[in-house]
């Protein structure tokens, strides 16, 4: 697939030495003309934590790293709708059930439909789901029992993922997302910046995106994680990041942009730019094994920008 397409030397350019206002008024006036002054927002729960026996060379959650994070199994139904309603009344349009490790069982996801039925009976939420590799058997069990939304990051560029990876290939990611799609399932498929790619991958990455024709991209920004293989790995500048996202608006003009884990860490005192940047979407609350700022925070920072929200 890296064949159809060449790499646009000439945008990269732009977008890494463009004056950063100047970048960032072209990029906001791009969003606004694809997606208005709504930021909808998302909300996720580690339903399932730890000893995944992937080697990604940034979760904590792998067995191949000691990284003393909680353990546990699948939670109960009672814990994943208590924060699937409190996502709701948080003004979430979209709440995405994660668990770690290779792939999820059709057992568990026997013991997840109740919940799921119930949180699309009491909300309006739009239910994901975050289970790693999706066989096409997986994904139409998804769809029967309602979820929405698949989520999958190929999480870097076909060409600097071995440096990230080697537990699994990236195509076994393609496979997934196409699984998921051929299932009538939408997904949100992104990845995570500031892991030691080049810009080209970064272009490489975005592009990459462009041809799968997903609904959403959440991008993250590594929070290195201490005993991981990327715990030296310094944070991206926060200018840097900024012009990351306008990057991928600029490639991806009409697909979601949701700016999610390692946000607050990256972007520090420019985080209220991601807007202009290009994302039309956050992710609220804590993410996998961090935490996120407060969810009032969000929502005045997103009132400061002259937006409004799709929740409440």
């Amino acid at each position: 697939m890296l064949d159809e397409f060449e790499i646009d030397y000439e945008l990269i350019n732009y977008v890494i030495n463009e004056d950063l206002d100047k970048l960032l008024a072209k990029t906001h006036l791009l969003r606004n003309s694809k997606h208005g002054n709504k930021i909808y927002q998302c909300a996720i729960i580690n339903a399932k934590s730890g000893r995944c026996p992937e080697n990604c060379a940034y979760c904590a959650q792998s067995v191949h790293y000691n990284t003393n994070i909680t353990e546990y199994n699948l939670l109960s139904n009672d814990q994943i709708f208590s924060s699937a309603t409190k996502a709701f009344d948080n003004g979430a349009t979209q709440f995405s059930i994660v668990t770690s490790g290779r792939d999820i069982t059709f057992e568990e996801l026997e013991r997840l439909e109740p919940v799921i039925c119930k949180i699309k009976e009491k909300t309006n939420l739009r239910l994901c789901a975050s289970f790693g590799l999706l066989s096409k058997q997986l994904a139409d069990k998804l769809k029967i029992i309602g979820f929405d939304r698949y989520h999958h990051n190929i999480e870097t560029s076909p060409t600097f993922f071995p440096s990230i990876c080697s537990s699994h290939d990236f195509e076994d990611s393609v496979i997934t997302i196409k699984n998921a799609k051929e299932a009538e399932l939408e997904v949100c498929c992104g990845g995570i910046i500031g892991m030691g790619e080049s810009w080209e991958q970064r272009y490489e990455m975005a592009k990459y995106i462009s041809m799968l024709d997903i609904n959403a991209i959440p991008l993250n920004f590594l929070n290195p994680i201490a005993n991981t293989p990327l715990e030296k790995q310094a944070l991206l500048d926060p200018e840097e990041a900024l012009r990351v996202v306008s990057l991928f608006r600029v490639i991806n003009p009409d697909i979601n942009i949701c700016i999610a884990g390692g946000r607050e860490k990256t972007l520090k005192h420019l985080q209220d730019k991601i807007f202009q940047a290009g994302a039309n979407g956050i992710m609220i609350g804590d993410y996998l094994t961090t935490t996120g700022r407060s969810i009032d925070e969000d929502k005045q920072m997103i009132r400061d920008q002259g937006l409004v929200t799709y929740g409440i």
